[in-house]
Formats: structure tokens, C-alpha cells, sequence
């Protein structure tokens, strides 16, 4: 009688323990939060949180000669050490079938209603003939159209916006500025929901304040894009200066932390101004950025 009452207390007090503990962590980490809230409001320095939105791969890329050599040699070592499939035991059975009946001089008129293993690999054959392969070069390619996505169909695609920094037209990631309350994270999922709506300026409007401006006429509607994040984690960041009009003391500039992201359906619209996004290449990013932002975006980027 003892020993169940004891396991049962003790089981109370562990359940007690971990409570404590969890209640403690949350109290802990919501302290943390609100001290970095605090940190930044004071600081000079605004966080912001960016989207590297990429496009992977649609087609596998060309074999060099030497892989084309190696999957010919495997492909031969397969088809030696391989067995007769269901199809090949059953072509290898009728042809010892009409072989018999044409020795015991059968009646071939019976064989006219049967569906014969020839029969179907002439069928597989008029298939084959009639099927044409996409092509490896779209359109977007012949034309450098590098607003398209369906470009570079073998290569990871990387978007890129222009937005305003102060009176500059500058290429970068889509970012925006991390509000209180929300993760990093959160700030980049925000931004994907203001490219799957409507397109917004990252506008710096004054030494005190940076907003997120709409503009109906240079946006881009309804895109209904989705996009599956690789972790919690920023996977870089980047640290610049405002423009020296719209330096201060209490606005110095601004610190970008990059999470990652592949586009899984969606594309912009072709509603609106023209030449305010691209996506292009790991090769192409020195045509659009500057080289300090370049030189840290490479960094977590990946091209397999």
C-alpha cells in the first residue's frame, strides 16, 4: 500500500518541478524579450528583418562527359546483373506459344481477339513518337528577360527588389522593419504577405522613422505566393549606414537579418511598373548589388 501512495508523490512533485521550471523559462524569456525591445528603442541602430526567396531548380542540370560515362557504365552494370521483368517473362511465354502452335499447325483465328505482348509495345511505340520534350531554353532565356521566373530552369533563382534609400534606387532583398511583438521570423513571413498582396516601398520618409509604403500604381496584386522557410534562425546578416541626409545620432542605420525561404507556388503579376524585381542567379547578383551587401549575401547562399 505504501509503495503506490509513495510513486504517486513523487510523481506529484515532478509534475510540480517541471511546471516551476516552464513557468520560470517563460517568465525568463518574456523578461528578455521586453529588455530587447526596450535595447532597441534606445539603440541608433533599427533591426530589420529581410527575405531570401528562392526559386530551386525545376530540371536537373546537363551530365558533364564524364558523368554521362559513368551513368552509361552503370546502366550497363544494372541491365547484366538485372531479371527479366513481368513484361519480358510474358513476350518470352507467347513467343513460345505461337513458336508450339505453329509447329502443331494451330489455328491462328482464335489469336485475332487477343491482345498480344507486340501488340502493346507497338502501342508504347506510336506513343513515344508522339511525345515531345519541354525545352531546356524558354523564351525568358532567349530574351534575358530576368523579370521571368521560368528562366534558368536549372538553376536556383534568387529575388530581388528595388527600393528606395533616401533618394537612391538600390537592389536588395525584400526587407522591412521589425515591429515589437513579433519574431524576426515573423517579419519575414510579414514580407511574403506583402509580396503575395501588394508590393510595398521600403521608403525611408524621415531621420525618425521608416515606413512601409503601398503604392497601388508601382505594386504588384494578387500574387498568391507560398513559400516553405528553412528554420527559425536568420541564416545571415548585414549591417549598413542610412544615407547621410537622413543620418542622426538616433538613427544611424539599420541591422538586416536574412532568413531563407523556397517559393513553392506564385509568381508577380505583370500588373504595374515594370523593372522592380528580377530573379536571377548566384552569378548575377554583382549586376545588381553592392559589393559589401553582396560579399554577405554569397555567404549562405548555396548553388548545387
Amino acid at each position: 500500500m505504501a509503495a503506490p501512495v509513495r510513486r504517486t508523490l513523487f510523481g506529484v512533485a515532478r509534475g510540480w518541478r517541471r511546471f516551476r521550471g516552464l513557468w520560470a523559462g517563460s517568465l525568463a524569456s518574456r523578461s528578455l524579450a521586453l529588455a530587447a525591445a526596450s535595447l532597441s528603442s534606445g539603440s541608433p541602430w533599427r533591426l530589420l528583418g529581410a527575405l531570401c526567396l528562392q526559386r530551386p531548380p525545376l530540371v536537373s542540370k546537363p551530365l558533364t562527359p564524364l558523368q554521362e560515362e559513368m551513368a552509361a557504365l552503370l546502366e550497363q552494370i544494372e541491365i547484366e546483373r538485372s531479371l527479366y521483368s513481368d513484361h519480358e517473362l510474358r513476350a518470352l511465354d507467347e513467343a513460345q506459344q505461337l513458336a508450339k502452335k505453329k509447329a502443331d499447325f494451330g489455328d491462328e483465328d482464335d489469336e485475332k481477339n487477343i491482345l498480344l505482348v507486340q501488340d502493346l509495345e507497338d502501342m508504347w511505340e506510336q506513343k513515344f513518337l508522339q511525345f515531345r520534350p519541354g525545352a531546356r531554353v524558354t523564351e525568358a532565356d532567349e530574351k534575358n528577360d530576368r523579370t521571368s521566373l521560368y528562366r534558368q530552369l536549372d538553376r536556383n533563382l534568387v529575388l530581388l527588389v528595388k527600393e528606395k534609400l533616401g533618394d537612391q534606387d538600390v537592389w536588395m532583398l525584400p526587407q522591412a522593419e521589425w515591429q515589437p511583438g513579433e519574431t524576426l521570423r515573423g517579419t519575414a513571413e510579414r514580407i511574403l504577405a506583402t509580396l503575395s498582396g501588394e508590393f510595398s516601398a521600403f521608403l525611408y520618409t524621415s531621420p525618425d522613422s521608416l515606413e512601409i509604403q503601398a503604392d497601388c500604381e508601382d505594386g504588384f496584386k494578387e500574387n498568391n505566393m507560398e513559400a516553405k522557410f528553412l528554420g527559425n534562425a536568420p541564416c545571415g546578416h548585414y549591417k549598413f549606414k542610412f544615407p547621410q541626409a537622413v543620418r542622426t545620432e538616433s538613427s544611424l542605420g539599420a541591422k538586416v537579418f536574412f532568413f531563407k525561404a523556397l517559393l513553392l507556388t506564385g509568381d508577380f503579376s505583370q500588373a504595374g511598373k515594370q523593372g522592380r524585381h528580377v530573379w536571377v542567379s548566384k552569378e548575377e547578383l554583382g549586376d545588381y548589388l553592392k559589393p559589401k551587401y553582396l560579399a554577405q549575401v554569397r555567404r549562405f547562399l548555396l548553388d548545387l
